[in-house]
This record gives C-alpha cells, sequence and structure tokens, in this order.
C-alpha cells in the first residue's frame, strides 16, 4: 500500500514553468505502476512553456479554472471536469484564461523522466 498526504507533498518549479506537486514516482516511492502522477498549478495569467515528452503521454485531468491547451497545432479551452490527453513526442503548453488557479492532475506513461522531457524555449 502506498499512501501520500498532497497537502504535504512540496511545490517545486518545473522546468515548463508549471508548479508541481510530485505525488508519486514508482522509482522514489518504490511501487509497481506504470506511470507518474503530479498535480500542476498554472498562476493566473500564466502558462507553462512549449514542451515535450519524448516518449511519455500525458493526461491532464482539470480539478479547477480555465485554460487553453495547445497540442501541436491544436488549441482548446479546458476546464473544471475535463480530461486531455497528450501524445508523446507531441510539443504542448497550457495557459491560464480564468479568474483563478488552474490545477490539474498529470499522468504519465511510462513514468515521467527528466531526460524524456525537452523544453522548447
Amino acid at each position: 500500500m502506498f499512501i501520500v498526504n498532497t497537502k504535504k507533498v512540496v511545490d517545486i518549479t518545473a522546468g515548463d514553468g508549471t508548479y508541481i506537486k510530485e505525488l508519486m514516482s514508482p522509482v522514489r516511492d518504490n511501487v509497481k505502476a506504470g506511470y507518474s502522477l503530479a498535480l500542476a498549478t498554472v498562476k493566473r495569467g500564466g502558462k507553462s512553456l512549449p514542451h515535450r515528452l519524448k516518449s511519455s503521454s500525458e493526461v491532464y485531468l482539470i480539478i479547477r479554472g480555465t485554460g487553453l491547451i495547445h497540442i501541436a497545432e491544436e488549441v482548446m479551452e479546458v476546464k473544471e471536469g475535463q480530461i486531455v490527453y497528450i501524445p508523446p513526442g507531441s510539443i504542448q503548453y497550457i495557459e491560464n484564461i480564468g479568474d483563478g488557479d488552474l490545477v490539474f492532475y498529470c499522468i504519465v506513461d511510462p513514468p515521467w523522466s527528466q531526460e524524456d522531457e525537452e523544453v522548447l524555449v
């Protein structure tokens, strides 16, 4: 069994500029899962930097706020309760267009690794 108190996980600033709480990492936490899980926040008026995961797919579960998700040439509005699938290798970023924080879970399969992420600045 693995339990984490999300309120006690410290935010870090990710390479793409979002605030991240890494909630579960199979390597770090010694759990047998084929994915990693993080909680991301983009502050009001902010956006992540364009980036891509070379070999991992991502799923965003929007839990608060409104944003615009950019994946390759597509742009769609996202809001609380929606799920977004991001294919491996896709250049992506998300911007907060709401009145408060944009908060979402990130599920990465296979698990996120720094070597797999490329920030495009």
